[in-house]
């Protein structure tokens, strides 16, 4: 519509990585679309009085003029503004706010505006050579596995009654009446309760009340809510709870024999079996758990050894999605009730740093994606799925879906690139203290 030769562009660097480019178009080009435009309008015009495609061209400007200047306008400002970014060869970051410098373009006027933005940084990578990264190195040990198996004694464990005084580890069931200064409040009241003592899950003062406590028995206990208590209107306030039992159950755990394989899915094999799959499970989670700590440690030492500005505009879209991804996790429906931007702000900054200099770092390297790796890895997301060949195909016939796998992949190359150049030193950790982490 405008010719690029015709735009006139001028650059002018502002703070950071803003940029501003005034251009200006020939009022000659806009007048010439105008009218060229009113001429189409013209030929399939409908008004009153006048037969269609036959309304004269001073009616049809009279009526329609002011429309169509402003549509030629719009467009004007698309084209030129990305005309203007082609000739100053400048790498948008986002999209630009546009501000008219003049009206619109009558009267032999040329037409001006302001287009500023943000562009991406350049990065000139530090030598991967002089990156140091701790990649932690963790074993399964039959200890581990054995702790697993408590675990999972844990879950099946039973609750029966014990004709005794509760003691650590007990579950009494309690109904409990709290006063302040004699009077109830909020919240302080409730009826059979079950509270393992011991477990953390009532203060501290209420939980030593329950040490001894048998069945039938009341106790009253003196309870001061600590000064950091979530409830602001009890922080610091002392307390009186009238405590009544109604039963001492104590935690009967299963044998570890082949009825309690049989309650994992473990038909055959008995224990040994058990063991087996407990742990290949355990190896899953870890090797997952292992691969994005050791990731995290990359990018790390990548980010240390590289400043990167970062453009405000992704910085902005990164925190919505972010913003959107919390929502979906917690329920949220209503955006109103989303956490706010500033709890997003850091994880926002640090991604778009991190990818920035990973794009640049497969540019500088020219790592290209392992198709073949993207295809297996098709093959292992699909196969839990109950029909893995129909999955299968859904994700290769998905631009979006295979989008993301290959973005993985390649980002696992980069990882891969990292670790082959960087100074790599193994710390070892035990399997419960780096899954506990």
């Amino acid at each position: 519509m405008v010719a690029e030769s015709n735009v006139d562009v001028s650059v002018e660097q502002a703070a950071g990585l803003e940029r501003r480019l005034t251009i200006r178009v020939p009022s000659a080009e806009i007048e010439r679309e105008v009218e060229a435009r009113l001429q189409k309008v013209g030929r399939t015009a409908r008004l009153k009085g006048f037969r269609p495609g036959k309304v004269p061209h001073k009616v049809v400007r009279k009526h329609y003029g002011a429309q169509v200047r402003q549509e030629v306008l719009s467009d004007v400002i698309r084209t030129s503004y990305s005309q203007a970014v082609q000739k100053t060869q400048l790498n948008p970051a986002g999209g630009p706010r546009i501000e008219p410098l003049t009206g619109v373009a009558e009267n032999g006027e040329d037409f001006s505006f302001r287009a500023t933005f943000e562009v991406f940084p350049e990065i000139q990578l530090a030598d991967l050579d002089k990156l140091e990264i701790a990649r932690p190195r963790v074993e399964i040990t039959d200890a581990d596995v054995d702790a697993m198996l408590e675990k999972l004694r844990e879950q099946r464990a039973e609750w029966r009654t014990a004709p005794r005084a509760a003691a650590k580890g007990d579950r009494v069931v309690v109904d409990f009446v709290g006063r302040i200064d004699g009077e109830a409040f909020s919240g302080g009241e409730s009826k059979e309760v079950p509270i393992v003592v011991g477990s953390g899950q009532v203060l501290e003062d209420f939980d030593e009340a329950l040490v001894g406590l048998s069945a039938g028995e009341t106790k009253t206990a003196k309870v001061e809510f600590p000064a950091d208590y979530p409830r602001e209107d009890l922080r610091g306030k002392q307390a009186e709870f009238e405590i009544k039992a109604h039963r001492v159950e104590e935690k009967v755990l299963p044998e570890v024999d082949e009825e309690f394989a049989k309650a994992f899915g473990v038909e055959e094999g008995g224990v040994e079996k058990l063991r087996v799959e407990v742990r290949a499970n355990m190896q899953r989670e870890l090797d997952e758990r292992l691969k994005v700590e050791t990731k995290t440690r990359a990018f790390d030492a990548l980010l240390a050894a590289n400043e990167v500005e970062t453009p405000r505009a992704l910085v902005n879209e990164e925190i919505r999605q972010l913003q959107a991804d919390a929502m979906r996790r917690l329920g949220i429906q209503d955006p109103a009730q989303a956490p706010g931007p500033e709890h997003f702000e850091e994880a926002a900054r640090r991604r778009v740093a991190v990818g920035l200099l990973v794009q640049e770092l497969i540019r500088a390297h020219g790592i290209e994606l392992d198709r073949a790796r993207a295809q297996r890895r098709v093959d292992e997301l699909v196969a839990p799925y109950e029909n893995p060949e129909e999955a299968a195909r859904l994700y290769r016939t998905s631009r979006e879906l295979m989008s993301q796998v290959e973005a993985s992949v390649l980002e696992d190359q980069v990882v891969e690139t990292l670790l082959e150049r960087a100074k790599v030193t193994d710390e070892p950790r035990s399997f419960e203290e780096f899954m506990a982490s």
